[in-house]
């Protein structure tokens, strides 16, 4: 653990502060003159600081989380596991059961302020109209990802219901990138076998085109914004965050300057669930079917109460990562670091989608 300048104002406590988006956060709130100490939790901490943070060895599922969020005034919890798909139970338990506890700190700590990061994921299959934060967070059964972020949006209700003093704040954001994302992105979603330098326009004579397949995107950075943004201003409850424009297979085929080709749903997922039983990618066919049934997110909200306006748009940031992907992009921590010990070769030994 390092240990950072002092600076006036509150001291947030960021879990899971090593990934895709709590690189971000920490950053946001290093470059924030009015928060005081940062302390960055996660399980592999990096071994370079970043200025202005104090990063400590932390398991949700099993450390003492009281005494990581005493005298907190924030903790902002992103602590979230996508694999191993093959092994739910080891993902609840690190996604569901770890989190209780955490939420169980923060009441036992009397900690002001609770931030965290649900999903698009969280909510009940949508119409063919935009939703706001109103609509059911029952998710898509189907699959862990959305059923585990639909259990806590459950156990988040109890937590308000129990009274207390703190600030709750649910950020529902749509799907989240950034190039120093993009090596784990690769690993988490689509395998070893996924050739990165092949994510470039000329290699796209024909766009696949899959009927249903639309969502929405926000840049890390700006997702970062929100919370840092939420932390400062005496905010409650949930806030859509995503740009527009919503990403689909032609908007995606007209930048790579191709046409689309439509192909069967079906057809997708039955070829994606043969390659995961055969762990060939860690995608699970669940989250696919999730992943169609999406509902579309009105962040009206997130802009009216927290200023909020995202410096990308959603297409931007999409192409961003897909840059990433090409160049092999990451960054200096160990959940995100472009290459992996072992390299691609012991991702496809050791079992893809069968280890975290």
């Amino acid at each position: 653990m390092t240990t950072s300048p002092r600076r006036d104002g509150p001291h947030v406590v960021v879990v899971g502060a090593t990934g895709n988006i709590g690189t971000s956060v920490v950053a946001a709130l290093a470059a924030d003159p009015g928060v005081g100490r940062i302390t960055g939790l996660a399980r592999r901490v990096p071994a370079r600081g970043l200025p202005g943070v104090d990063f400590a060895r932390c398991d949700i599922t099993r450390d003492d989380l009281a005494r990581r969020v005493r005298h907190a005034d924030a903790v902002i919890d992103l602590a979230w596991i996508f694999q191993p798909t093959h092994d739910p139970v080891t993902t609840w338990r690190n996604n569901v059961l770890g989190r209780l506890r955490l939420f169980e700190a923060v009441a036992a700590e009397r900690v002001p302020a609770l931030l965290y990061a649900s999903s698009v994921g969280a909510y009940s299959p949508g119409p063919g109209r935009t939703v706001d934060e109103d609509w059911p967070t029952d998710g898509w059964p189907g699959a862990a990802y959305t059923r585990e972020k639909a259990y806590l949006e459950r156990c988040l209700d109890a937590f308000e219901h129990r009274g207390g003093d703190t600030r709750i704040v649910r950020f529902r954001p749509g799907f989240v990138f950034k190039a120093g994302a993009a090596a784990e992105q690769r690993r988490l979603f689509g395998g070893p076998l996924v050739p990165g330098r092949l994510v470039r326009p000329a290699a796209f004579p024909a766009f696949p085109d899959v009927p249903g397949l639309r969502f929405q995107a926000v840049h890390s950075a700006d997702l970062a914004e929100a919370f840092r943004a939420a932390v400062r201003n005496p905010v409650r409850g949930a806030f859509n965050v995503a740009a527009d424009p919503v990403v689909d297979p032609r908007l995606l085929a007209e930048h790579f300057g191709t046409r689309p080709v439509r192909i069967p749903a079906r057809a997708v997922r039955a070829a994606l669930a043969a390659a995961w039983r055969l762990h060939l990618v860690p995608a699970s066919p669940d989250l696919f079917d999730a992943v169609l049934r999406l509902p579309l997110m009105d962040v009206s909200r997130a802009r009216a109460e927290l200023g909020w306006c995202p410096s990308r748009s959603g297409l931007e940031a999409v192409l961003e990562m897909l840059d990433g992907l090409r160049r092999g992009t990451g960054t200096a921590t160990p959940q995100l670091a472009a290459r992996t010990p072992g390299g691609r070769w012991r991702e496809l030994t050791t079992g893809v989608g069968s280890r975290q």
